[in-house]
């Protein structure tokens, strides 16, 4: 079976942050938010990856330019169309290296570790559903990982609903796979949000 690839989605503004998500410390290595992630995919085991980014975004492409082994900046030449734009910009990026799938994460999710990271990837590998989502207690997060079965779908999905339309229009295609893993409903949207990672319960 081929590659499932790793895309990680860093084209947002961070508008309700006031400041780029991608390149914000995280405690405790002090890793920016977009470099703990692509060290927790490499942990994992994917060798192929991809942060989606702006056209103009010199900051972050330098970031990504210093990671080893080196990591692609691929370009959304259209973010303002939403995070949906992004994960097509992903596709695109898969199917010319006729990968398997995607794992997609959003930057701001730097808490997820690498073994769940891997259990995604064994259970997608094992199974038939074309979609795999993890989840914690219940609740929906993220990797979330499409089979290059799905691309299609994706392709025709409402911009305005964006991948959650594919995740809802068949729910027998989903594997939801639990884990132990709070990081994997843990996003940082809001100063409040990050000042929380520095405090003695925020990690």
């Amino acid at each position: 079976m081929s590659e499932v690839v790793g895309i990680v989605l860093a084209a947002g503004q961070s508008s309700r942050m006031g400041q780029p998500k991608a390149l914000l410390p995280c405690p405790p290595a002090g890793r920016t938010f977009v470099t703990q992630i692509i060290h927790v995919l490499r942990e994992a085991g994917i060798d192929t990856i991809a942060v989606i980014g702006r056209v103009n975004d010199p900051d972050l492409r330098r970031e990504v330019a210093a990671a080893v082994p080196p990591v692609c900046y691929v370009e959304n030449p259209s973010p303002e169309l939403g995070q949906l734009s992004s994960m097509l910009v992903g596709v695109v990026f898969a199917e010319a290296r006729a990968a398997a799938g995607i794992l997609v994460l959003p930057v701001d999710m730097p808490l997820i570790r690498p073994e769940t990271v891997r259990a995604a990837l064994g259970a997608f590998a094992a199974g038939d559903e074309p979609v795999l989502r993890a989840t914690y207690q219940g609740r929906h997060g993220h990797p979330v990982i499409f089979g290059a079965a799905v691309f299609p779908a994706l392709r025709s999905a409402d911009p305005k609903v964006g991948a959650r339309a594919v995740l809802h229009q068949d729910p027998s295609r989903v594997r939801n796979l639990e884990v132990d893993d709070p990081g994997v409903v843990r996003d940082f949207d809001w100063p409040t949000d990050y000042r929380g990672l520095f405090e003695p319960d925020g990690t």
